[in-house]
């Protein structure tokens, strides 16, 4: 029986560096970012439904893939298109990550980390057993961000506060990697809990 672990966190929480880290000692990990990209590719399923919602307009028009910015604004300005358009991507996305989950398991993988960013607010703990959140606290985050991105303050805060506080997945979550730290203290946080859930790649 796979053990398939949700990976989750907020914005420059450190949860790439975690999902490296997993990478790099041979676990596979299934990334909801990656499938959202793949399910509106041309030609897929997704991609159709959603030309088909919103017109060719939101292509690009050197070829035929669609143009983020342009169907952004769309969404970004009304409520019912944002939720027409996740309720495109969104299945299509979980389908596909169950997808290669099973692929996982059928090539003998014991345990598969699905790196979920909204995992707690899309009610996606069901696609998983047991939950890992990456945490660092506000001010950090705050500073990282800022450093990564090259926000201001500002920016940088309200694009944290438009997340689901991480102090509030860390009660919600059934391990946390404190990442506040060092790369080495991570590294080690995560060795540990590789132990004490006895997960095999």
């Amino acid at each position: 029986m796979a053990n398939i672990i949700g990976l989750t966190g907020g914005i420059a929480s450190g949860k790439s560096t975690v999902s490296t880290m997993l990478n790099e000692k041979g676990y596979t990990i299934i990334d909801a970012d990656l499938a959202a990209r793949m399910v509106v590719e041309v030609g897929q399923p997704a991609y159709l439904a959603i030309v088909e919602e919103f017109g060719d307009g939101i292509l690009h028009e050197n070829d035929t893939t669609i143009n983020r910015e342009k169907l952004g604004q769309i969404i970004f300005n009304s409520e019912e298109k944002r939720k027409k358009l996740n309720s495109i991507v969104h299945p299509a996305v979980r389908s596909m990550m169950l997808q290669h989950k099973d692929e996982a398991i059928a090539s003998g993988k014991n345990t598969i980390f699905m790196d979920i960013p909204l995992l707690f607010e899309s009610d996606l703990t069901w696609m998983v057993d047991r939950t890992l959140v990456v945490y660092v606290n506000e001010e950090t985050q705050l500073s990282r961000l800022m450093e990564r991105n090259h926000f201001n303050r500002e920016d940088a805060s309200s694009r944290i506060a438009s997340q689901f506080p991480l102090k509030d997945k860390v009660n919600l979550a059934d391990a946390v990697i404190d990442n506040n730290g060092s790369l080495h203290e991570t590294k080690e946080q995560l060795e540990s809990l590789i132990v004490k859930w006895d997960l095999k790649p």
